[in-house]
């Protein structure tokens, strides 16, 4: 299993939570050697309003994270694959090979954070039902991470992300009375359609549209854009395959 972690906000339970995942192990769940889930819930000492982390705690949390996995990796006895920050907590989430000694793995990292207040547990879960389900983002959720790549890409590159400039989409569909549905429906949006075109895909032909429209592409107003354009293709079975635009550096 490879590392490569991705973070991003959704509400859990009606509270902003920042999730952190290893989406490195997203092709290879579930995996039949870690069959059991496992936590450790650990109380912040002065949240955020909100409930979040600090900026002076989130040190204590990676120090906290740090020793975890190393105590995991000295027990050999699983991966650490999440975490969850919400309501003044910290969940560390992991898959173990057994979970007969995770109290001791847990007591041999804490017991250097006496100061903290935790609860641990594990539970069985052959289909990585947490990963998939509570970590693991949604469609929608998947492409706002995109989007801040993006936009960091550019913002590092010298644009000023808050000018308005053409930003162009593409979504694909199975069928063209599916396609032409979704045209009329940019277009009383005020996006303007560039191009239909074609790609295999997987055996297939996919029908692909192309379409633009003057915004900005800062962090938040492309995430709404691109939230209404997933909704707009979903109603009309299509899959939004993302935005490109130009770079702008006045």
């Amino acid at each position: 299993m490879q590392e490569y972690w991705e973070v991003y906000m959704k509400p859990i339970e009606g509270y902003p939570t920042m999730v952190s995942f290893n989406a490195g192990v997203a092709d290879e769940v579930p995996n039949p050697e870690l069959m059991y889930v496992a936590f450790v819930k650990v109380k912040l000492h002065d949240p955020k309003e909100n409930g979040l982390v600090t900026d002076e705690e989130s040190n204590d949390v990676g120090f906290i994270e740090d020793r975890l996995e190393l105590e995991l990796l000295r027990w050999r006895s699983g991966k650490y694959i999440g975490r969850i920050i919400s309501q003044g907590e910290v969940n560390f989430i992991y898959y173990l090979k057994m979970d007969f000694e995770w109290g001791d793995t847990v007591s041999a990292a804490m017991k250097h954070f006496p100061e903290y207040n935790y609860e641990f547990g594990s539970r069985m879960d052959i289909e990585w039902e947490v990963y998939q389900k509570l970590l693991f983002p949604t469609v929608a959720e998947w492409q706002i991470i995109t989007n801040h790549h993006a936009c960091n890409a550019l913002k590092e590159k010298g644009d000023n992300l808050r000018i308005e400039r053409a930003i162009e989409h593409k979504v694909y569909f199975k069928t063209d009375l599916e396609r032409q549905n979704f045209k009329l429906k940019i277009k009383n949006e005020g996006f303007q359609c560039q191009k239909d075109f074609e790609v295999p895909f997987n055996n297939e032909t996919m029908l692909g549209v192309q379409f633009y429209r003057i915004d900005s592409p800062f962090f938040y107003n492309i995430d709404d854009l691109t939230m209404k354009i997933i909704e707009i293709s979903t109603s009309c079975n299509g899959m939004y395959d993302g935005w490109e635009c130009s770079l702008v550096k006045i």
